[in-house]
């Protein structure tokens, strides 16, 4: 598809070409805002904020222990495992600025997964909470690392603050497991050895490597994405331009509830944020509804970012409602997709749009989202972001025309390297400048994109295509619905069959009443055959229900 539609239909507010290198990386972005917004807040955990002044401090200590008294290089790679707290853009800052590579890694990982990753990566050094350590122990001889730094929970605290943070979360929450890690440097020490006037500035391109951000392994082995400051830069640039229309340098309080290690965090929250100095709000532990929504009470917030299953579970809490949403602009919905009933309930208890964006690892991650100026269309991935291309083509190559459904490929400069030390995977995805992405798309006439499904996921009922989001979405609207998962499993008369997971809402729903529903949203092929209730459903780190594990337990409870 050559002619681009988007463009009749693109926000008045927003250029669809920028300039995507104006500047040399993602240190020197972050340089500028320092220099821009001085004293202002960046970031603030626990009641305790950084402004941009003291993240340069820091950061600059942090970039100097690893140049100076480790002795690493510049493309070294430290990966960074902790959950959202102060010292994650302190140690990430810092990486960055002494010419290294961010690997970043789930904390929640086991000690084989935390193995894979490191030894791909050949990280060099791994920063980690305390509370994690004795995973890494049971790996520590097996993997190359030279350096460990320990950080608990309050370091960045301050004061006694820290320290009953600490104690509380070791001694009264017994969160912290025993570890034994003799070599290993405290997070403190580091910092009060560290010395900011040795930091030696590393001179860098568009062209060098910032982080190895590796996939979920939800179709396999997890990979490395290989993304450039060329990436990261353009991906900034692209959401700062699409953000425009409503936000404002130095005036926005954002919450950032899903963690700075998954990409959709890393670029949106952490580092396009930070280029118009607004206020980011670390929500550490996002699953304890309750804490969380009494942080939110605490902030003016004006932006909001998350997965369907955060925006569910914040509307499914009664004390939700009764918070002040005035001063709210913008709300996102990324990283699965945003089911169309719990966009409806947001914008009826807040008032505001919930704008679903699509992206992926690989493409740093944004490529296309909702534009935010009350045009948006709930259902679709909206359009592309500036200087982002893309087409739908069919299982030849071939390009599609609108309103026929293919897999959807993106161009742009925030599209990865390449899969880190694996030309073999890379090829399966890239055709020439395209990434692949392995997703099911549709284009209305003005370039509106929907995705249907993955590509692996579909379901094939007797000769037709079922797309699980589409099931999910018809459950979801059924209000004693929690939240929902569908697989295709084998089938003697149909080749498969659909099945449905649900977490029910009201313990009274029966499969027979959900089958009923479904009857009346959907054509007969579509709808389940079988509907199980479970008390949750398998996700990732950020809340994606992960279908592949509820087929695995789907297999072992049920099929046998």
């Amino acid at each position: 598809m050559h002619n681009f539609p988007w463009f009749k239909f693109y926000p008045e507010s927003v250029d669809s070409e920028i300039n995507v290198t104006a500047y040399s990386s993602v240190v020197n972005l972050f340089e500028e805002s320092v220099s821009k917004y001085g004293d202002a807040i960046a970031y603030e955990c626990m009641g305790k904020t950084m402004t941009f002044n003291e993240i340069d401090q820091y950061s600059k200590k942090f970039a100097s222990y690893l140049q100076n008294d480790l002795n690493m290089k510049k493309g070294d790679r430290v990966a960074i495992q902790m959950p959202n707290c102060l010292q994650y853009p302190v140690a990430l800052f810092g990486t960055l600025r002494a010419g290294m590579v961010v690997v970043n890694a789930n904390p929640l990982y086991t000690s084989k997964e935390m193995k894979h990753q490191f030894e791909d990566a050949g990280v060099d050094a791994i920063v980690i909470l305390a509370n994690f350590a004795n995973n890494l122990e049971k790996i520590r001889q097996e993997i190359k690392a030279k350096h460990i730094i320990i950080t608990e929970l309050g370091d960045m605290l301050g004061g006694l603050k820290g320290t009953i943070v600490n104690l509380v979360v070791k001694h009264v929450k017994k969160m912290v497991p025993a570890f034994n890690l003799p070599r290993a440097i405290k997070w403190k020490t580091m910092m009060a050895k560290a010395n900011a006037s040795k930091f030696r500035i590393e001179k860098m391109t568009l062209a060098d490597t910032a982080f190895l951000q590796y996939t979920g392994g939800t179709t396999g082995v997890s990979k490395g994405a290989e993304l450039t400051h060329g990436n990261i830069v353009a991906n900034m640039q692209q959401i700062s331009a699409w953000m425009k229309p409503k936000l404002k340098e130095k005036e926005e309080v954002v919450i950032t509830a899903l963690p700075l290690y998954h990409i959709f965090a890393l670029t949106v929250n952490c580092l396009a944020m930070m280029k118009i100095g607004a206020h980011n709000v670390l929500i550490t532990n996002p699953r304890d509804m309750p804490g969380f929504i009494k942080e939110l009470a605490k902030h003016k917030f004006t932006v909001i970012t998350g997965v369907n299953t955060l925006f569910n579970g914040l509307m499914n809490n009664e004390a939700f409602a009764k918070l002040d949403f005035s001063p709210l602009k913008v709300a996102v919905g990324g990283g699965m997709a945003v089911q169309k009933a719990t966009a409806e309930k947001w914008e009826k208890i807040t008032g505001v749009p919930l704008a679903e964006g699509y992206g992926l690892t690989e493409t740093s991650p944004v490529a296309t989202c909702n534009p935010i100026d009350g045009t948006e269309r709930i259902g679709t991935i909206g359009i592309p972001l500036p200087n982002t291309d893309v087409k739908i083509i069919d299982d030849n190559g071939n390009d599609l025309s609108i309103g026929e459904r293919g897999e959807l490929c993106i161009k742009g400069p925030q599209v990865m390297k390449g899969y880190w030390e694996k030309p073999d995977e890379t090829e399966k995805v890239m055709e020439g400048d395209w990434f692949k992405t392995g997703d099911i798309a549709i284009m209305d006439d003005d370039g509106f994109i929907k995705i249907v499904d993955r590509k692996k996921e579909m379901i094939l009922v007797s000769g037709f295509n079922v797309y699980p989001n589409e099931v999910e979405n018809a459950i979801a609207l059924h209000p004693k619905v929690l939240e929902t998962g569908v697989i295709g499993m084998p089938d003697d008369k149909s080749t498969e069959k659909v099945v449905a997971y649900v977490v029910p809402k009201d313990k009274s729903v029966t499969a027979e009443e959900i089958i009923a529903h479904c009857r009346e949203e959907l054509t007969n092929y579509k709808v389940p055959r079988e509907v199980y209730f479970a008390d949750e459903l398998p996700k990732t780190n950020v809340g994606k229900i992960l279908r592949r594990k509820i087929k695995e337990m789907h297999e072992k409870t049920v099929s046998k």
